[in-house]
This record gives C-alpha cells, sequence and structure tokens, in this order.
C-alpha cells in the first residue's frame, strides 16, 4: 500500500518537474525612481498613478524591466541506437527477463480438469474422529 502510493507522488512530481522545466514565462516589473510600482507574470504592469503623472513628466525617473525565463525548447529522447554496447545488453536482458516473469496462465495444462471427485459416501473424518486444532 505504502509502495503503491509513493510511486503514485513519484510519478505526479516527475510529470510536474517536466511540465514546469519546459514552460518558460516572463516577468515585468515597472519603477518609478527607486519604488517597485507593480509586478506582473502574465499580463501587462501597471504604470504610475494617474496623480504622479505630472510629477513624472517632469521626472522622467520611472523605468520597465522585463525579465525572461525561457524553458527548455527541446527534450532528449535517445533512441536504442545511441546506447552503448553494454547499456544495450542491459536494456535487451532486463525487458527479455521482465517480460518473461508473466506466463500466461490459460496456456498451462491441467491434468485433472476434467476429474470428477468421487461421491463421498461417509465423511471419514467424522468416522476416524480426525480434527484439526
Amino acid at each position: 500500500m505504502v509502495k503503491k502510493v509513493l510511486h503514485s507522488m513519484f510519478s505526479v512530481l516527475m510529470a510536474f518537474l517536466v511540465l514546469f522545466s519546459t514552460v518558460s514565462f516572463t516577468i515585468e516589473k515597472h519603477f518609478c525612481g527607486d519604488v517597485l510600482v507593480d509586478v506582473s507574470l502574465f499580463a501587462e504592469a501597471e504604470k504610475c498613478a494617474s496623480e504622479a503623472e505630472e510629477i513624472i513628466a517632469k521626472m522622467d525617473c520611472c523605468k520597465d524591466t522585463i525579465d525572461v525565463v525561457q524553458g527548455q525548447d527541446e527534450l532528449t529522447v535517445k533512441a536504442f541506437d545511441d546506447l552503448d554496447f553494454e547499456q544495450q545488453v542491459f536494456v535487451t536482458t532486463f525487458a527479455y527477463s521482465y517480460l518473461t516473469l508473466f506466463e500466461d496462465l490459460s496456456q498451462q495444462v491441467i491434468p485433472h480438469k476434467d476429474y470428477s471427485p468421487p461421491n463421498l459416501v461417509h465423511d471419514i473424518q467424522i468416522r476416524d474422529q480426525v480434527f484439526l486444532i
């Protein structure tokens, strides 16, 4: 039970890791002087307030900075031919041994499949007074 839960948690964690490593986004910041006015991730950052526009017109001290966080453009997918010989042997052996672990039960021969048990005339355990304790 614990193993199954841990396996599920790690698989979800790995899926989120791949998702967040490939997503890119921008962070836009608006400064008035040395004061940070607004920070925005997905939309354009708000500019200075309308009351301060007169001051800004006199002092051109506002600036916008944009930080771009680039995600991964390509995920590397290796083919079987890209592996070394030892790695190819390991992968082949592992796959073969893993696939042969599971045998199909429907093809096994059951010798007593058509055998019907004999009719019980007497209950042998009661007749011989043999009981499991």
